[in-house]
């Protein structure tokens, strides 16, 4: 398809914004997808245009709560794989019931889930290293593997979901646990990439550009994020619910 500058002027700063809200409180996505159909893209090319740009932003963030020793990898390579797992069956559900039905699941989770990061008792900055215990296994893999299916089936505000499961009943850190949903946000990211590129649908030049885009907002959100804890988390995720709820209200 041919590319225009409009589409540039549109998506990039719109992409910068998503990674910076995406690398502090998860749900970039639903910036940047709407980012890509504003600028006129098909709906199949704007999610896997969209995969590239994300995965791009997301390895940044990733690699930064690395580099600052907050990911627990025996904790996140199970979890990783239970979303792998997760995310192939929500796909496999998503051939075969309609989108109304998750839709209307969403009506009642969203109301729960902005009750817990409203909720100072439950949804709080426990600081920190990651507690190393059966529970905190058993609560990160179930947690991976149930929102790995949400992804799989529907997908957008999926890191919002893991931030406030990992923080609320695995009882993490809310830095830890948003160092944790990039490693399984990268993983499952990559594998979606991976397909779309072998089936020609992501638009390469408009990807690029969005991706150095959303790079340098996910390195500025990752680092606030480090630095700000609750204080900037806890709106951020709020405005993430909002912003789904809008959109499936509007759709």
């Amino acid at each position: 398809m041919q590319l225009t500058p409009k589409m540039f002027l549109i998506v990039c700063p719109m992409l910068f914004i998503a990674g910076l809200v995406d690398a502090i409180g998860g749900g970039g996505g639903l910036i940047s997808l709407p980012a890509y159909l504003f600028a006129g893209l098909p709906i199949h090319y704007s999610i896997a245009t969209n995969k590239l740009s994300s995965t791009c932003g997301t390895s940044l963030a990733t690699f930064r709560f690395i580099k600052h020793k907050l990911v627990d990898f025996k904790l996140a390579i199970p979890a990783v794989i239970c979303a792998i797992l997760g995310s192939s069956l929500g796909a496999q559900l998503s051939l075969r019931m309609s989108d109304r039905v998750m839709r209307n699941v969403l009506f009642v989770v969203l109301p729960v889930a902005a009750f817990f990061v409203l909720n100072k008792d439950l949804f709080k900055d426990r600081g920190g290293a990651v507690e190393e215990n059966r529970r905190t296994f058993i609560v990160a893999a179930a947690a991976a593997f149930i929102i790995g299916v949400y992804d799989g089936f529907y997908g957008p505000g999926t890191g919002t979901f893991l931030i406030i499961a990992f923080t609320v009943f695995a009882k993490m850190g809310i830095t830890s646990a948003n160092a944790q949903t990039k490693v399984i946000n990268l993983t499952t990211n990559i594998t979606s990439l991976t397909i779309f590129l072998l089936h020609g649908q992501v638009i390469i030049p408009l990807g690029i550009a969005a991706a150095l885009c959303n790079m340098a907002g996910n390195y500025i959100g990752a680092g606030l994020a480090m630095n700000k804890g609750s204080k900037i988390v806890r709106p951020v995720i709020l405005l993430d619910l909002g912003l789904l709820l809008f959109k499936i209200i509007a759709s």
